[in-house]
């Protein structure tokens, strides 16, 4: 029979776990009941909205809303109705943005890491303060560059933007995780004869994925879901997503329509929730990866 020391170790440990997921399984409901009704109320009619109750669930279910939200709203004064050229406009922003600061960051990681030159520190600090810089401080004088390139009011001048903004948190990871790389291996492959960006490209990049998924994830997190920029740097025709969402919220006339409202704004965070969803265990797993040294 096993003793009764072990037994009230059995014990505690099966407590501590039943302690632990009874915390987790409250905060997890806690967090998805809001997103539940949301999904619910878009589903419902207004008849059903206005005689029932706010957590009820739906007597009969009603994509009109979602049809309504995607393509039909009317949305200011724009021509194009629905939220639909602003799903396509933040498309267009976000996967030449992602892609560009990616690289421009794993690049600067590599140099960073491999390729040290004179005041390379200091350079880094600096390209670190550009991490805390608030979104408020930079308005003026981007508006001023995105004038100067002659870029204001489109879509490549929010890409230009997002990828200036984002190259200092790109950096930070690919340094982080680079620095753990043996340096012998870079050494290696110099001894024989290969050069800056063949080490790069053959050797760097294949041993890069976690942290490659961490950047996307991180930088289409940022980019999608941002609002100040898209609506300060960009005109009717450029707006991104999150902008059409506010404009659908805030400019409806006459009764209010909450089915609409709530099935816009789940078409406006659909693609971050499927990112995480299929790559957030990657996320976690590419920051723990390049957390021991640097």
């Amino acid at each position: 029979m096993p003793s009764k020391s072990l037994t009230d170790k059995r014990y505690a440990a099966i407590t501590g776990r039943t302690i632990v997921y009874s915390v987790l399984i409250i905060v997890a409901i806690y967090y998805l009941v809001p997103l539940l009704l949301m999904v619910l109320t878009s589903f419902r009619s207004m008849n059903e909205i206005r005689l029932g109750q706010l957590i009820e669930w739906p007597k009969s279910f009603s994509s009109e809303a979602w049809s309504e939200a995607w393509s039909q709203a009317q949305i200011g004064a724009r021509d194009e109705k629905g939220l639909r050229p602003y799903f396509i406009n933040s498309i267009l922003i976000v996967i030449p943005a992602v892609s560009i600061s990616t690289i421009l960051g794993a690049l600067n990681g590599y140099i960073l890491s491999f390729w040290r030159f004179r005041g390379s520190d200091a350079f880094f600090a600096m390209l670190l303060f550009g991490c805390f810089l608030p979104f408020q401080a930079i308005l003026l004088p981007m508006s001023q560059a995105l004038g100067w390139l002659g870029i204001s009011g489109t879509v490549g001048g929010l890409i230009f933007v997002h990828v200036i903004y984002g190259i200092p948190f790109t950096t930070l990871f690919f340094r982080n995780y680079y620095i753990n790389i043996p340096g012998e291996l870079i050494k290696a492959a110099k001894l024989d004869g290969a050069g800056f960006f063949t080490i790069f490209w053959r050797i760097i990049l294949p041993v890069s994925t976690p942290i490659i998924v961490v950047s996307v994830i991180w930088q289409f997190t940022q980019i999608w879901n941002d609002f100040l920029f898209g609506v300060v740097f960009s005109d009717p025709d450029s707006q991104p997503v999150t902008v059409g969402l506010n404009n659908l919220v805030n400019s409806s006339t006459g009764e209010k329509r909450y089915n609409v409202d709530m099935a816009g704004a789940i078409i406006a965070a659909l693609p971050t929730i499927i990112v995480y969803v299929v790559a957030g265990k990657y996320f976690v797993r590419g920051l723990t990866a390049g957390s021991v040294k640097g």
